[in-house]
């Protein structure tokens, strides 16, 4: 950054902070960030226990908020592996989403059945730890029509770190005093019909392996996670495709998404 652009982008720091917090600041936020480096779309979820992910803010359009809010809150967040790298509690910091994408991630359900609507060439994030098991996700996203971004531009942004984490944490005080989360809501649902995925017919260790394949990770992966061989993943996932009636990977989360309609699924048989 030469020093012309460094003084814009300081001077930017100050406009920013005067802004309200809240929505207008993260606004802001985002528009300081895009000085650095060209961004399609930013979007800021806020990952809290068994809660159901909660948009803070976001740059979509009415056209594109469907696919990655409303149709990602239902459910797909469960295979996210940003959602998942906060349920091991990840350090904050800025990361790609390839650094917690299992192997054949652009193989597995999430992608194939969410992600790829989705139309984006990478995404990166902001993880701000909130404090109270709460974790806040600020993602970067570029469009398949731009470029992954360089190392150079992820060096430039991660400087933003302690900006990004003041603003997000003015914004979650303020969203917890106008409007406290309920104790339970359907988050609880679905992270419930997730883990019981099959409960009536697989076992457990099957449950387990189901869990793993819908979110990317291969058989190889799979016997790594949980410490078994590839033969033995195989011959479960064998089982696994008889016993639910199926012949592929590409129609559990179908499962998976009829037993959170509602509708007739292996879960309930």
């Amino acid at each position: 950054m030469r020093p012309k652009e460094l003084k814009l982008w300081t001077t930017g720091v100050a406009h920013l902070l005067a802004l309200v917090p809240g929505h207008a600041r993260l606004s802001g936020l985002s528009q300081w960030l895009r000085q650095v480096c060209p961004v399609d779309h930013f979007v800021l979820f806020v990952y809290e226990g068994n809660h159901r992910p909660l948009a803070l803010f976001d740059t979509f359009g009415a056209d594109k908020r469907g696919v990655y809010v409303d149709d990602y809150q239902c459910g797909p967040y469960l295979l996210d592996p940003f959602y998942l790298a906060c349920t091991r509690g990840q350090a904050p910091g800025l990361w790609r989403l390839r650094q917690f994408a299992p192997d054949h991630f652009y193989l597995g359900e999430y992608y194939l059945t969410y992600y790829q609507q989705t139309g984006l060439a990478e995404e990166i994030a902001f993880f701000v730890d909130l404090g109270a098991g709460a974790t806040a996700v600020l993602s970067l996203m570029r469009s398949t029509a731009s470029c992954a971004f360089s190392r150079d531009e992820m060096q430039l942004i991660e400087c933003a770190q302690a900006v990004v984490e003041q603003v997000i944490g003015e914004a979650w005080q303020l969203r917890q005093a106008q409007q406290p989360r309920p104790a339970q809501d359907l988050d609880f649902k679905i992270r419930e019909a997730f883990d019981q995925f099959g409960a009536h017919i697989l076992t457990g260790r099957e449950q387990e392996i189901v869990q793993l394949l819908l979110r990317g990770h291969s058989s190889a992966s799979v016997a790594e996670q949980l410490n078994i061989s590839p033969g033995t993943v195989k011959i479960h996932r064998k089982n696994i495709y008889a016993k639910l009636g199926i012949g592929s990977q590409s129609e559990l989360l179908g499962l998976f998404i009829r037993d959170l309609t509602g509708q007739e699924s292996v879960a309930v048989a």
